[in-house]
């Protein structure tokens, strides 16, 4: 699909949104199009780059044409853009594409014109300033498109992630990542930095000894703050040995201050990879919270994206975690896999909500770039891989009824049925860092390959990132904590 403009202009904003009505499909610019394709968008007069503010000629006239020949369509709009707003003039030409394609597509989005990841962002913000819901709801239905559905559920979290965020100290206190890029068997979906862990056998306790280093840079480096919460993901944590788990975890606890923590997560999310001897290891520190992750409940599509456990392994490994006594357990669940039906989610929340966890995560598949569903997707074609506002209705429903409640919500590109993540919790078990992670608000220390740390000062954010892989993370180990040292000193 060609995306021809001379302008680099709201360029972003315009292919995310070409992308939320066509998440198949690639766009390249005329320069790159090899062969004559058959959807093209083409902006005319737009300017390359904002006009200056000292300009006197601030409203400028734009076309655009819209050609999707398998759908036997073809308009032109032109807008006049007024740049003296210009948050105005980029919204205003959202709106008409939008239109153009919904009008093409015979199809509106759930999230309208958004196309940015973290909606509640917009919520809170107009909260902060006093808005009321009514003048949310106006700017989210009005001006962004959002469906009336999405914007409540917007609100409802946006409220609910204030009031708990407002008992976190986001000034002074931190939080830390730790990252574990080994899973048993990569899945089908994943773009994460992860690793087969059999594979690298023989170098994960040099890995682990590399992450020590890095780990004991955070802790001279913030001992005079208040730790907040701890995370270990990936990757798989779980993939590591009982002795390595053992190792790591006895890193964290002498090497931080835990008496302000609020929450440890450690994800065990693939049950192949847990055993009564591991979660014994984590039940010796003071772990507040696993994820046990089925993504589904049915074993065809469990073997198709590449998870080698069986349905009883996710009842098995949920049963021994409860006998253990841990009593903050996350399931998270993906709709829009390969082939599902609406009967087949239905019979896998059954299964979940009958297990009665303290945490579920509703995710809607994204089909990223770098994930064998994308590089090979000529061979899923064929399988049905969509999500409606059908669907994620039933979930927060029959979660409802088991006391779990939304309390936060994050987007992707490319999402089957333009649809969100949404983390439900029980009163009182909302993941912190789940929370910290997508609004941005307090300092994230990231150690591991792959992680990435986000230093926030007010409105102000900056980041450090690791290399992904574990054989250059381990050789550049100290350059991974300059990296930091440099970040947080400037």
């Amino acid at each position: 699909m060609k995306f021809i403009t001379d302008s680099t202009l709201f360029e972003y904003d315009i292919r995310g949104l070409l992308m939320a009505f066509y998440p198949w499909q690639k766009f390249v610019t005329e320069k790159d199009a090899e062969d004559p394709v058959s959807f093209t968008v083409i902006y005319e007069n737009l300017p390359d780059g904002l006009p200056p503010k000292e300009n006197l000629d601030l409203i400028i006239p734009c076309t655009m044409t819209l050609t999707d020949e398998t759908a036997g369509f073809q308009k032109t709009c032109t807008v006049s853009l007024d740049f003296n707003d210009r948050k105005a003039a980029k919204t205003y030409l959202k709106q008409t594409l939008y239109g153009m394609l919904s009008e093409a597509q015979g199809k509106t989005l759930p999230w309208g014109t958004l196309t940015g990841i973290r909606p509640t962002k917009i919520a809170m913000a107009m909260l902060e300033e006093g808005a009321t819901d009514d003048e949310i709801r106006a700017h989210m239905k009005n001006d962004l498109l959002c469906s009336e559905e999405k914007t409540e559920l917007n609100i409802d979290i946006a409220k609910r992630e204030r009031a708990i965020l407002k008992r976190i100290d986001t000034e002074n206190g931190w939080s830390l990542y730790v990252g574990i890029p080994f899973c048993p068997t990569i899945c089908l979906y994943c773009s994460f930095s992860s690793y087969p862990v059999r594979a690298w056998k023989s170098r994960v306790k040099d890995y682990l000894k590399a992450l020590a280093k890095e780990i004991d840079y955070a802790a001279e480096h913030f001992r005079d703050k208040k730790l907040t919460s701890i995370y270990f993901g990936g990757g798989t944590p779980t993939s590591l040995e009982a002795d390595e788990l053992d190792f790591l975890c006895g890193k964290v606890a002498s090497s931080f201050d835990l008496s302000n923590v609020l929450e440890w997560t450690v994800e065990a999310g693939r049950p192949d990879s847990v055993t009564r001897e591991k979660l014994e290891v984590l039940r010796k520190y003071p772990v507040t919270r696993i994820s046990v992750n089925p993504q589904t409940m049915h074993q065809k599509t469990l073997d198709l994206i590449g998870r080698r456990h069986t349905v009883d392994d996710v009842r098995n490994t949920f049963i021994l975690a409860r006998e253990l006594g841990f009593d903050d357990i996350n399931m998270d669940l993906i709709l829009g896999l390969p082939g599902e039906t609406e009967a087949d989610v239905e019979e896998t929340m059954k299964e979940i909500v009958s297990m009665r966890p303290d945490n579920v995560t509703i995710h809607s598949l994204a089909i990223k770039r770098s994930s064998r569903l994308n590089l090979c997707k000529e061979a899923y074609e064929s399988y049905r891989m969509e999500n409606t506002d059908g669907l994620m209705a039933m979930c927060r429903r029959m979660l409802h009824e088991i006391g779990l409640e939304p309390y936060y919500l994050y987007r992707q590109k490319n999402m089957a049925g333009n649809q969100e993540n949404t983390g439900y919790a029980r009163p009182g078990k909302e993941g912190v860092y789940n929370m910290l992670i997508m609004e941005e608000v307090q300092t994230i220390v990231a150690c591991g390959a792959g992680a990435t740390t986000k230093r926030v000062q007010k409105d102000l954010i900056t980041r450090a990132d690791n290399v992904k892989e574990p054989d250059l993370y381990i050789a550049e180990i100290s350059e991974m904590i300059e990296r930091k040292e440099k970040l947080f000193s400037e």
